[in-house]
């Protein structure tokens, strides 16, 4: 009877913990009598709903179900799209609503763009071989800081970016220089942008050019072209920026520094990847290429 008195005070909202303490009973003889109540398919369920929580309180609300479900598959948990879909619906736990962001392109000298040498096609073989950069704004109680990303098509791995209060080439050229240093940028390969003025700069084209980086550039008006691109400053500003306020340039420098590093790039699970974050995939291709290596 008293485990009975339990569950009933516990479905009116009062803790388990301390109903057992006044009733004098172990926490964990109540659950295997609780669970022994219940069939397999609510015990299952009960489960998979506490897992779901897990990866959805993880992203700070910011994943849907199929980013959700990416993210179980990862680590190993067997359930399907929809069943995520409903025990989400069922809780009330639902993605950021994404919201529309200005572009920053300054239309350039059309005698000084360059062949589209990617033609919608964001796919790439090898990591530092195929990128996309593009800039974007954020506002802080300071002014403008602006952002520019160099992106690379093969994991969707933002490799090089650089933040500043302007937009003049040498924000362009800070990420891609980061991108080289880091290792992930190789001679020859094409870097996809729009035909703003920075990316059609003196200073941007001598630094490819100096670095065996081949300048391609969509249409005019053609968001399409650099689709990855702005895929990556969409999900930057409604997954996480729209959603804070920064007095300087500097705290939003930070937090967008930790949003690029540590969730995008190493926790946000990408269908391109089968549902790997970039790093992880980067390091796969990596890990892969060394073993061939090894073995030739």
């Amino acid at each position: 009877m008293s485990y009975r008195f339990v569950q009933q005070e516990e479905n009116a909202g009062e803790k388990v913990a301390w109903m057992c303490r006044q009733l004098g009973v172990p926490r964990s003889s109540y659950y295997r009598w609780r669970d022994a109540t219940e069939s397999p398919t609510t015990v299952r369920h009960r489960e998979l709903t506490d897992q779901v929580k897990t990866f959805f309180d993880s992203s700070d609300g910011i994943f849907g179900h199929r980013m959700v479900h990416a993210k179980l598959s990862t680590a190993g948990v067997e359930i399907s799209v929809g069943t995520v879909a409903t025990i989400m619906a069922e809780n009330g736990w639902a993605a950021r609503r994404m919201r529309a962001f200005k572009r920053t392109t300054i239309p350039s000298d059309p005698d000084k763009v360059f062949k589209d040498l990617i033609g919608r096609d964001f796919t790439a073989a090898i990591p530092g071989t195929r990128m996309v950069g593009d800039i974007t704004y954020l506002r802080t109680g300071e002014g403008w800081l602006y952002l520019a990303t160099v992106i690379d098509l093969c994991t969707r791995m933002i490799v090089g970016w650089a933040m500043a209060d302007h937009m003049r080439a040498s924000l362009c050229v800070n990420a891609l220089t980061m991108a080289r240093d880091r290792g992930h940028l190789q001679a020859g390969a094409i870097f996809q942008s729009d035909r703003g003025t920075q990316y059609t700069s003196r200073e941007l084209g001598a630094w490819c050019t100096g670095n065996s980086i081949r300048q391609s550039m969509g249409e005019t008006g053609q968001c399409w072209d650099n689709a990855v691109a702005e895929s990556a400053f969409s999900s930057l500003k409604n997954e996480f920026y729209h959603y804070y306020s920064f007095e300087t340039r500097q705290d939003a420098r930070r937090a967008t520094m930790r949003y690029i590093e540590v969730f995008y790039n190493r926790w946000r699970p990408r269908t391109h990847n089968d549902g790997l974050p970039p790093a992880t995939a980067m390091t796969n291709f990596n890990t892969q290429n060394q073993q061939q290596l090894v073995a030739a």
